[in-house]
């Protein structure tokens, strides 16, 4: 399933053009718009970019399209480079769009594209492949920094057809995390009297009728269209995830975020990101005002070792910082004084210090919490969503103490720290697929366990093949018992990957090792040998209800399986 966008039904839609939409923006806007892809356009080109603009300018078209199998007649054509450029595809793309678009803007050189691809152009070469594009059915124009100003380009559009107000944007970025705060927040916020909606992992939509969507953060014309979709139901906040590729690529740029949360950073992307310094710059985009200039606050987890970036972001661009911490001893603005966990929830004493004067008129305060989600990072979690609601109520009286009264209704997100019930034993599904997420979740239910802690898991193919001894070794070092298996293999052997993850592993380890390449087979089995008092994680996939091999999604969903294998072992 796709996320749900506003497809404006073509026989209502007004024609527009790049000068109107430019000239009904608001000025700020329009100012910036006039400007960017002029000098865009005049970077590529000695040629004036007012004078290309103007080319194109009055040429009227329907709307906006990144995928060419989506192109209509008339519609424009964004031509982007991916992470791993195919110039040979992307020719093919230029030249199947100019057969409808009204007008094409490449972030790509179409003299290069047009020219045999891959092969770098000569000086006669250029001549020829200008001519070609000139005998284009449309108009080409090259617009290398396009992703600077692409979002705010198209929610022109969309507001040009009809001025709707946008939902005030939380965006939350992290390694983990991210999933279960936006939840939370638009739940938090929801249960304070705004509207809410929530866009990322687990689906997009109003709480309660959430589509699954393909990518955590979608792409720049995605992201847009579900913004303005939530204006137009009327949604007063917006929870979103925003992923390190979704950053580095500017998928969120003219996205209103006023609050930004940073949670964590694990060993995770490294088949993208070049180390984890890299990974952790992508991270700071979200706190820095000259890519999201609605930014008020930032809430930041001090506890995590790569958080000084963030904060050095945050603070350089004069945004009021507020911190969280699960340490007694720190110094912050959020502080888990005390926690006590349970398997039916926990209770915190959460210890506030606000800096300024934005919420009330609280300085220092005790605030007792009862929450219903399981685990200690659910703790941190539930803290940064409180003060994403907290910010946001700020204007409104909502104090922290009548958000910490709303807690007790909460819901984990689905997927995450899932129990799914049974006569004995206890059974828990959830998303944990990095080494520091699943050595988390390990380390939350092992204070509970009376009995064996086991942990079902694999890692995924086409993916940073050195994160798989750690998954093994965070699941051996956390869990009594482990079960190997796969998890979406895709285009690679499970047994291969079995194979990497088993490195370094000691002759006792494997003696605690069961591997079982079939994922269902893996959790029949840690559901006929389980205990009792056992307690089993069904770690890696959470929320997903499907298994990809061979680039072939196969209906799979781990909650599903868990309840048939408990049945059939009469544990239900």
């Amino acid at each position: 399933m796709t996320m749900p966008t506003l497809s404006p039904n073509s026989a209502t839609v007004t024609t527009a053009t790049l000068q109107q939409l430019i000239h009904t923006s608001d000025n700020r806007l329009a100012q910036q718009l006039t400007a960017m892809i002029a000098a865009s356009v005049q970077q590529a080109s000695s040629q004036s970019g007012a004078d290309q603009i103007q080319s194109i300018a009055h040429i009227p078209f329907q709307q906006f399209q990144l995928d060419s199998r989506q192109l209509s007649n008339n519609d424009v054509f964004i031509l982007l480079k991916s992470h791993n450029p195919n110039y040979q595809k992307s020719r093919n793309y230029l030249l199947q769009a100019a057969e409808k678009a009204a007008f094409v803007l490449s972030e790509m050189d179409p003299a290069a594209l047009i020219s045999e691809a891959n092969t770098p152009l000569k000086m006669d070469g250029e001549s020829n492949a200008q001519q070609q594009l000139a005998a284009l059915p449309c108009p080409i124009l090259y617009v290398p920094n396009i992703r600077d100003f692409l979002g705010s380009l198209i929610q022109a559009y969309l507001q040009y057809q009809q001025p709707v107000t946008l939902p005030k944007v939380v965006a939350v970025t992290g390694t983990n995390g991210k999933t279960t705060i936006s939840q939370l927040v638009a739940q938090l916020t929801q249960l304070t009297g705004m509207s809410s909606a929530v866009m990322g992992t687990a689906g997009n939509g109003r709480l309660g009728a959430l589509v699954q969507a393909s990518h955590t953060t979608g792409d720049a014309l995605a992201v847009q269209q579900f913004l303005y979709q939530m204006g137009t139901e009327n949604a007063e906040i917006l929870a979103l995830e925003a992923s390190s590729h979704g950053l580095d690529q500017q998928r969120l740029q003219g996205v209103p975020v006023s609050i930004a949360i940073y949670t964590n950073l694990s060993r995770d992307h490294l088949d993208y990101h070049a180390d984890m310094e890299e990974y952790a710059s992508a991270k700071a985009k979200l706190f820095d005002k000259a890519h999201f200039p609605d930014l008020t606050h930032a809430i930041i987890n001090v506890d995590d070792e790569h958080a000084q970036i963030m904060l050095d972001t945050a603070t350089a661009s004069d945004l009021t910082v507020w911190t969280y911490s699960l340490e007694p001893a720190t110094s912050a603005t959020f502080v888990a004084a005390d926690i006590e966990p349970s398997l039916q929830g926990v209770k915190i004493s959460l210890r506030t210090d606000f800096n300024d004067k934005t919420v009330g008129d609280e300085k220092t305060d005790i605030i007792e919490i009862v929450s219903p989600l399981v685990g200690r990072f659910n703790v941190a979690n539930l803290i940064a969503a409180m003060a994403a609601a907290a910010a946001l109520g700020a204007k409104s009286d909502i104090s922290t103490e009548h958000i910490a009264t709303t807690v007790p209704k909460l819901q984990g997100a689905v997927g995450r720290m899932q129990r799914v019930p049974s006569n004995d034993g206890c059974f828990i599904v959830d998303y944990a697929h990095t080494p520091d997420a699943l050595s988390q979740v390990l380390a939350s239910l092992k204070t509970h366990c009376k009995g064996q802690l086991w942990a079902v898991f694999g890692c995924g193919g086409d993916r940073d093949a050195g994160k798989r001894p750690l998954m093994a070794q965070a699941g051996l070092t956390g869990a009594d018992q482990v079960v190997l298996t796969a998890d979406n293999p895709r285009t690679e052997d499970p047994n291969a990957i079995l194979q990497d993850m088993q490195a370094g592993m000691s002759a006792e380890q494997y003696q605690r090792t069961h591997i079982e390449p079939a994922r269902q087979k893996a959790i029949e089995y840690a559901v006929s040998q389980a205990g009792p008092d056992d307690i089993v994680v069904i770690a890696g996939k959470g929320h997903e209800t499907y298994q990809e091999i061979n680039n072939v999604r196969y209906d799979f969903d781990d909650r599903v399986i868990l309840q048939q294998a408990l049945a059939q072992a009469g544990r239900i």
